[in-house]
């Protein structure tokens, strides 16, 4: 029955066609390279019949199929973008082996077949099912045979691994119940039945053969490999098994050997027979031949437990050298060793770059030798390029529905006898579902066979066009051409046929895309519309056909198209313009250039016209028709050339530029805006053709350069121009030149001058101009003094050089020097003095009379000139002269004085000069900058100040000096106060008194360096109190500070009684103002000075201060003075509060009441006095109640959660001794201490005090928990107790003492625990001292700063003290609180 259904399924199968043109090889001219050999697929007859078409094949999208591309960045781009390094389009080809899958489902339907569980490919497919069958197909996809039956498969399980040898004539069948089976391919036969090549009762995870067909390799459920090696003795057919690999050591769960190709069979490295195993914690390399070796061994490192280790081998190309790598992972992070043998003999084991991802693997596998297929835990595919390590594609395989092999990996069907970890690893495992070959990959799905292949590069642009990607699909085509695209195939021959081939593939694009550029192109809607529609589309193809070198392209097909749409011909005119200017389009065709001189013309943008015409090959162009143009619209520089490239004239543009800015020159007039551009460009014109550069960019052909200068020398030099009128002055061409940039043109011919070297007619040409430019200029009075010095210090450069030619006349440089320092004409005196100074600096000086030079620049007043000779003959104190003399240079000195005495360099005569110079002028310094002179003077005169001091007859200039060097607050940066005799300290102070008295005070304060007594009799001379009241106070004479402040107290008081009486000017300060300023000043002193006196030196004070407050009230009873006299009552207040801190209430309120100013008459004037210092104290009174209140509150609060602490039952969890494991009744004699802790321990004292669990230095009754210190302190309780001692804490927070009796009832568990005494812990102790030390200390300011401190959802309170030393104020035992009055309420 199973033969007959084997039959009818062999008739049904389709035989597919092969696309003769598609896999075709041609002839090949050259050898192929090396890369080339690796890359290309070598089972060409495999590829064809699995490339399927649509008759057995369907084909999937890829995920970066509708976005790998990106078309905003091609609008109005100026050139093609880099984008061909991102754009890789479809990569794999997706199609699933339909005959394959049918007959898959029609086996386990019909005949009981059972699903797939693996799969292998080699010429042939061979696909095992979970019955134990193996159906093996041939490449149309007919079966070929069915090897096993459903009873073997019920005996030996489901096919687990599968396996077939690189000549495909034998396959090897693993099973999950432990069996291996070997079959001949040829006609069916069962070679081999192999049940003991490992430990019975695991499931084979992996078989497979080497590139020696007597040897193979198999992994079991167990972890372990072996060995297994097929022998053939007197005609029976034998396998010897060998472990290489125990899975006690680790298991294995994936096993790889090292596969050649034919042509690489003779590889040095392929006799090793090399094997890669992965095990859950590392990846070894061994070599089975000649003898077993281990050669590498590498961690993986920290890794997600449930991920797949994953092995995969391939020869490639590194360095020039074909040599085997292999790919490992185990979650995220792809490793690449590469093996090497070098010329010794030793092999190499390097490691490579890795590649990092985001998502973990669970199969990894080469399609060929620089594209890697790695397949993520949800089941997509990404494609890697190995050497740039990019991803090219993602491609969603979900629907394939992958078959796991997580049954195998769990040996189900042995009974689940493995690791938990081989078992987690199991849930994503793969391996027998993914397999490649020839370039192909292929996954096993439960009702499907899906193969992959790399599309040829003409299908993967195909794939493009087909969705209409045009840009993408000219981008990808074009890495084609360049050879910068990955994953490429389906190329054949040398690179340039390819590269040929790829541009008719373009070409043929280009036009597609221009015709669909009209076809899509909106019929209506606004213009601005359709001009982006078309900008986004014509610029790839100008791009695309300017790359391949295809004008004829771009004018003539795609042009003709677009021409036929007016937007679509703008559009493509416009963008020719970028190309033009980057000199990629350098031609256009007479058609094309008609038009775009057409189109820019009538949209004015004749400026790009210009900008295109320098650039374009003057071939193409019409000369009559562009010079017209270009002159018409003034496009000078498109005209210029056009004359020199098209005619090679270089003389016409000139002649036209300057009949253009000649005439207003000629007239005096101003030039206009136009006019100015147009002779900058002939300046540069000039400048440009005699250096032999073209204009405006390039160069001139050598064989003109010559030419070109004679001409335009000879131009240059005309006496007259071509069409002169009479009155035409000489030289007109050297004379507009000279008349619009003079600067500017000479440094045009110094440039010229420069390259003159021996040429003999260069030389004469040189000293021609030079003679005409001294006859135009000299003899003419229409140029500046400006102008002229620049002409001289041209010919002083020129003169200077030492290979000089040239001849210049002196005299002519005397009326140059007697023009510019002609004392009769002051206008631009700056202008002359800086053009002589150029000229003398460049070299001029050699042309001149030194003496006489000096002598002229003396009476014209040019300092700089003078100071320029003097430096030059040494004479640098006569440079001094030169500075006070130049108004604009007058801040100048001080730098220059003090580099000269500073810096070295200058011989000690010169110094000296300047140092007597400087001296001599010091008052002048000083009326120049009196800061700048004193720090001059204290740098390098500090010893001649006295005599500096008696020369200074001007006091105000004198007191500027001594401020500038003695005021500390004047001491800058860059100079020090000197310390002098107090004589100049008290010359100061006097002179201070008279020019700032406001500062003298502050002066006093920041300096040391008076005599006290001097001091004093100059301020009092001058009658400055507060600076008298402070030096007295200084002095240590507070009386007589106080005395004089009082003095100027009642002086601004009784000021103010007369002021009142007679209107106070409004310019004049307000007397209230002064008097609160001199009452504060003495407030301030009296209460400086109380801390230091007796209380009745204190009375002396206060008293009569307020005696003096007090006095002028009764003289200010009018109503006129009624806010006078509210003020000095408020200030009367503030002495009282003022003085509450120093006297005593009853002493100041006695002393009111014997005032005679209130002696009489009832107490009205007095209530508000007194009821202001009541409310002072009412207040103060009610602060400290309430202090006092708070505090007892939280004391209470903190007392009684201590009491509940510490008296709180605690109920033990044992009934015996922790420590000697016996009741606590054990005892029949006498009574015995029990010690409960906190923690719920229950210790005898005696055993508490043989472990020594006493708190070290305190008392008997402390103790700590034995086996809380051990246990946390391993063993170390002693050491543990002591530091918690330190510490103030423990690990139980409480203790009590019990006492129990033998004669108490116990045994009926009626006992009773009597408490014979109650104690703290040490941490409550220490809580409970400091709590006690905090209350009653010297200060309680401690419990008002713990009060201000939050504790969050605790209550603040003396259990949490805060510690001090935190640096604030409220520790500080000298601290002292200063309240605040009550605010005056008024009635």
């Amino acid at each position: 029955m199973l033969i007959l259904f084997l039959i009818g399924t062999i008739i049904k199968t389709i035989c597919l066609q092969i696309d003769d043109k598609e896999f075709d090889i041609p002839q090949v001219d050259t050898p192929p390279t090396l890369e080339s050999i690796l890359n290309e697929v070598r089972h060409v007859a495999f590829l064809a019949i699995y490339a399927i078409h649509d008759t057995h094949s369907c084909e999937t999208s890829s995920l970066a199929s509708s976005d790998s591309g990106d078309r905003t960045h091609f609008k109005r781009r100026k050139k093609l973008a880099d984008c061909s390094a991102t754009i890789h389009g479809s990569v794999l080809r997706h199609s699933t082996l339909k005959g394959i899958s049918a007959q898959i489902v029609s086996a386990a339907d019909k005949v009981d077949a059972g699903l797939p569980t693996a799969i292998t490919v080699s010429n042939v497919i061979a696909v095992g099912t979970s019955h134990g069958l193996a159906l093996v197909f041939d490449p149309n996809q007919a079966l070929r045979l069915c090897l096993g039956s459903t009873a073997v498969g019920a005996q030996y399980g489901a096919v687990s691994a599968l396996s077939i040898n690189h000549d495909c004539t034998r396959l090897l069948c693993g099973f999950a119940k432990g069996q291996i089976t070997m079959w001949d391919l040829a006609n069916g036969k069962l070679l081999r039945t192999i049940t003991d090549a490992h430990p019975p009762g695991t499931a084979v995870l992996h078989v497979k053969f080497t590139d020696d067909p007597t040897l193979a390799v198999c992994n079991d459920s167990g972890g372990s490999v072996f060995e297994l090696t097929f022998k053939r003795v007197m005609g029976m057919r034998t396998c010897e098994s060998r472990c290489l690999f125990s899975g006690s050591k680790g298991e294995v769960c994936c096993v790889e050997p090292l596969h050649a190709r034919a042509d690489l069979r003779d590889h040095p490295i392929a006799q090793y027979s090399l094997l890669a195993m992965a095990s859950l914690t590392k990846i070894l390399v061994i070599g089975l031949k000649p003898s077993l070796k281990v050669w590498m061994t590498f961690p993986y490192g920290k890794t997600d437990p449930a991920s797949v280790p994953q092995l995969a081998w391939q020869f490639v190309a590194v360095q020039k050298a074909v040599n085997p790598m292999l790919v490992f992972c185990r979650g995220d992070v792809v490793h690449f060793l590469l093996v090497k043998k070098d010329d010794s003999g030793a092999i190499h084991v390097m490691k490579q770059k890795q590649l990092h991802l985001n998502y973990d693997l669970i199969s990894v596998t080469w399609i060929n030798s620089r594209t890697l297929v790695l397949m993520d835990s949800a089941e997509k595919l990404h494609v890697f390029d190995r050497p740039s390590q990019e991803e090219l594609e993602t491609l969603d395989i979900a629907e394939v529905q992958l078959v796991y092999n997580s049954s195998h990996f769990k040996s189900l069907a042995t009974g689940g006898n493995v690791s938990q970890a081989l078992a987690l690893v199991g849930e994503k495992a793969c391996y027998q579902s993914v397999c490649s070959y020839g370039g192909q990959i292929v996954y096993l799905g439960t009702k499907s066979v899906h193969i992959m292949t790399l599309r040829s590069w003409r299908q993967r642009v195909d794939y493009l066009l087909k969705q209409e990607r045009f840009v993408e699909a000219l981008a990808l085509a074009w890495s084609f051409h360049e050879g910068t695209a990955k994953a490429v195939v389906g190329f054949f021959g040398e690179p340039s046929k390819r590269k040929g081939i790829v541009a008719d593939k373009m070409v043929e694009i280009l036009c597609q895309y221009a015709d669909r550029s009209l076809k899509k192109c909106p019929e209506q809607g606004k213009i601005q519309v359709m001009e982006q529609h078309f900008q986004d589309m014509v610029p790839v193809m100008v791009d695309y056909c300017l790359l391949l070198q295809r004008t004829d392209l771009l004018f003539n097909q795609i042009y003709n198209k677009l021409v036929e749409n007016s937007v679509a011909r703008g559009v493509f005119l416009e963008c020719l313009e970028p190309y033009i200017l980057s000199d990629r389009l350098s031609g256009l065709t007479a058609l094309v250039m008609k038009d775009l001189l057409a189109h820019f013309q009538e949209n004015g943008m004749m400026d790009s016209v210009e900008n295109c015409l320098v650039h374009m090959d003057i071939t193409s162009l019409d000369i009559q028709q562009v010079v017209k143009l270009c002159w018409d619209n003034q496009l000078y520089d498109a005209m210029i050339y056009v004359y020199n490239s098209g005619m090679n004239d270089y003389i016409s543009p000139m002649e036209k530029l300057f009949q253009v800015i000649g005439p207003p020159l000629q007239a005096g007039k101003s030039l206009s805006d136009e006019q100015v551009v147009m002779g900058n460009k002939l300046l540069v014109y000039i400048s440009c053709s005699l250096a032999g550069r073209a204009y405006p960019l390039g160069d001139i052909p050598e064989d003109l350069v010559p030419q070109v200068k004679n001409q335009v020398f000879e131009f240059l030099i005309r006496l007259h121009s071509v069409e002169a009128a009479p009155e035409e002055e000489v030289y007109p061409y050297i004379r507009t030149l000279l008349h619009f940039d003079t600067r500017e043109f000479l440094n045009v011919l110094a440039l010229t001058f420069e390259d003159f070297k021996n040429d003999k007619q260069a030389l004469e040409y040189q000293q021609r101009i030079v003679d005409i430019l001294l006859k135009v200029m000299v003899e003419n009075s229409d140029f500046t003094p400006s102008q002229v010095g620049c002409l001289f210090t041209f010919l002083a450069r020129q003169l200077a050089k030492p290979n000089n030619t040239l001849f210049v006349n002196r005299k002519l440089f005397d009326q140059v020097l007697e023009f510019l320092c002609s004392p009769d004409d002051d206008s631009r005196h700056t202008e002359r003095q800086q053009v002589l100074l150029e000229l003398l600096q460049v070299g001029g000086v050699a042309q001149f009379d030194e003496n006489r030079l000096i002598s002229l620049a003396e009476k014209a007043e040019f300092y700089q000139i003078c100071e320029f000779m003097y430096e030059k003959k040494h004479m640098y104190d006569k440079i001094i002269y030169c500075y006070l003399k130049d108004s604009l240079r007058k801040e100048d000195i001080f730098n220059y004085i003090h580099n000269i005495l500073s810096i070295p360099g200058y011989s000690p005569e010169e110094k000296q000069l300047v140092w007597d110079k400087a001296l001599e002028h010091v008052q002048e310094l000083l009326c120049i900058d009196p800061s700048k002179a004193a720090d001059l003077v204290a740098t390098h005169f500090a010893d001649e100040i006295y005599p500096i001091v008696d020369k200074l007859v001007d006091e105000n200039l004198l007191f500027q000096f001594l401020k500038c060097l003695l005021d500390p607050r004047e001491a800058s940066s860059n100079h020090r106060v000197l310390r002098l005799s107090p004589d100049f300290h008290e010359l100061y102070i006097g002179l201070l008194c008279r020019f700032s008295p406001c500062s003298v005070t502050e002066f006093l304060q920041a300096s040391k360096d008076y005599r006290l007594e001097e001091a004093i009799q100059i301020t009092e001379q001058h009658n400055l109190h507060e600076a008298t009241a402070y030096l007295l106070e200084k002095k240590g004479d507070i009386q007589g500070a106080f005395v004089v402040l009082l003095k100027t107290l009642k002086d601004k008081l009784s000021a103010l009684t007369e002021e009142n009486e007679a209107k106070m000017s409004a310019d004049e300060e307000d007397p209230l103002q002064r008097v609160e300023v001199a009452l504060s000043d003495t407030i301030a002193l009296c209460q400086r000075s109380s801390h230091s006196l007796n209380q009745q030196q204190r009375e002396a004070l206060w008293f009569p201060l307020l005696e003096a407050m007090m006095s002028p009230q009764k003289l200010l009873k009018s109503p006129g003075f009624r806010h006078t006299s509210e003020t000095l009552k408020q200030l009367t207040m503030q002495v009282l509060n003022s003085m509450t801190g120093f006297i005593a209430l009853p002493s100041i309120i006695q002393r009111i009441l014997q005032d005679p100013v209130y002696g009489k008459g009832k107490l009205a004037e007095i209530q508000g006095l007194i009821l202001g210092m009541l409310e002072t104290f009412n207040y103060e009174q009610t602060l400290l109640e309430t202090t006092t209140s708070l505090l007892n509150h939280d004391l209470h609060w903190s007392l009684s959660h201590l009491r509940a602490a510490v008296s709180r039952g605690l109920h033990p969890r044992l009934d015996y001794c922790s420590i000697c494991l016996q009741q606590y009744k054990r005892r029949q004699e006498g009574e015995e201490e029990i010690i409960i802790f906190s923690c719920g321990h229950l210790y005898h004292c005696q055993c508490l005090q043989s472990k020594d669990c006493g708190l070290p230095g305190e008392r008997p009754s402390r103790w700590s928990c034995y086996k809380c210190t051990s246990s946390s302190q391993g063993g170390r309780g002693g050491e543990r107790v002591a530091a918690d001692a330190r510490r103030g804490r423990t690990t139980s927070l409480a203790q009590i003492k019990v006492a129990s009796a033998h004669h108490t009832a116990f045994g009926d568990a009626q006992g009773k625990k009597q408490p014979s005494e109650t104690t703290l812990d040490a941490q409550q102790c220490q809580a409970w001292d400091q709590l006690r030390c905090i209350y009653k200390g010297p200060s309680r300011l401690a419990i008002l700063t713990e009060l201000c401190h939050p504790r969050g959802n605790e209550k603040p309170g003396l259990l949490n003290p805060t510690h001090p030393g935190t640096g604030s104020i409220f520790h500080s035992e000298n601290f002292q609180l200063k309240l605040s009055p009550p605010p005056i309420v008024e009635d």
